[in-house]
């Protein structure tokens, strides 16, 4: 397959550039697109050939939810039932944005789409390019991230072209994403809304809004878990990891960069390639040959921003190794560190 990648610009972009993305999607094909969180792979929400086509592209099992994207709540009414009044709150708030919600599905949406659950994902995107796509095509889009299954997702459309080249009819280049990880997902189909993955959107934003939110213990865990029904991307399997082996160091900050210090002096003795990921503030304490800033610890949005940036980096250079300090997991740290614990298979050294 020869897929097109067409460049856009997301402040300056013209009806008519999305044309073909669109008659694309129409026709159950797949376009790989820019959010405001990564870059999503879409597909036609209410096709089944759709939703296949996205498993198989990104060899993704079948039992791991798509989200639906939509463009206005006349959208949410389409697809999901039992919305509440704490859903509708959580709109008003987060909408069009970051935050991703679980409902109780619709007839019409395909069980290939919602990963043969009964309850469906949605979220309304507020990247002028993914708005306008879900608009001028008419279509819901189902979108998992546009990267191969268990790799780190896109931030830029490079990373989609070093997956899927070849995989998929298209790919819209609107350059880097703002905010660098998934969006927030929480489940609004129970009792109390649940947090099953966290985001750029916190427990604490949520609960200003609607009150109490609880949070899925496979979050809180710091094992993997692989024996659970999956309501959401990324509860049961591996993601975002790089290929070579990625351990957290957990401790104080002299503790840490002492012992990935030892670390990684071994593994040049061995002539093992190494590479840390470090901060603005500590880069400069590590005697590696290979030490990348993810950014600094006084913007946590600034580390969400480079965390897949760097793992894929990691990749690039040919790490076999690979340490990383551990953030805080107040606010948005929560997001990242949980995005950081699945790349490294849970692999943590505490000093």
């Amino acid at each position: 397959m020869d897929t097109i990648v067409q460049r856009v610009n997301p402040e300056y972009f013209q009806d008519k550039e999305l044309e073909k993305a669109c008659q694309i999607l129409q026709s159950g094909g797949l376009v790989a697109f820019p959010t405001e969180t990564v870059y999503g792979l879409g597909g036609n929400a209410l096709l089944e050939e759709a939703s296949h086509k996205i498993y198989t592209a990104k060899g993704r099992p079948s039992d791991n939810p798509l989200i639906v994207h939509i463009a206005d709540m006349d959208g949410l009414y389409d697809v999901a039932d039992k919305i509440s009044e704490k859903a509708l709150a959580l709109a008003e708030a987060f909408w069009p944005g970051p935050l991703t919600m679980i409902f109780e599905k619709k007839e019409k949406v395909p069980l290939s789409t919602t990963g043969g659950l009964s309850t469906v994902a949605v979220r309304m995107p507020s990247h002028p390019v993914a708005a306008e796509l879900i608009r001028q095509s008419g279509v819901y889009i189902a979108a998992p991230s546009a990267n191969t299954s268990g790799r780190p997702s896109p931030t830029k459309a490079e990373h989609v072209i070093e997956d899927l080249q070849g995989k998929i009819d298209m790919i819209l280049d609107g350059g880097a994403v703002g905010i660098g990880i998934e969006s927030t997902i929480v489940d609004m189909s129970g009792e109390k809304p649940m947090i099953l993955r966290p985001g750029y959107i916190t427990k604490v934003m949520m609960e200003e809004v609607i009150g109490e939110v609880d949070v899925d213990k496979a979050i809180l865990s710091m094992e993997p878990k692989t024996n659970i029904v999956a309501k959401a991307p990324g509860m049961k399997y591996r993601h975002y990891a790089p290929k070579g082996k990625l351990a957290i160091v957990e401790g104080d900050i002299d503790s840490v960069v002492a012992k990935i210090n030892q670390l990684t002096e071994l593994h040049e003795k061995e002539h093992v390639k190494a590479a840390v990921i470090a901060t603005e503030e500590s880069k400069r304490l590590y005697q590696c040959k290979n030490v990348y800033s993810i950014g600094s610890r006084k913007s946590e949005g600034s580390i969400a921003a480079g965390l897949y940036d760097i793992l894929r980096l990691m990749d690039q250079i040919g790490a076999e190794y690979i340490y990383a300090e551990s953030f805080s997991e107040d606010t948005l740290g929560h997001a990242i560190m949980n995005r950081l614990f699945k790349a490294a298979g849970y692999h943590r050294i505490q000093v």
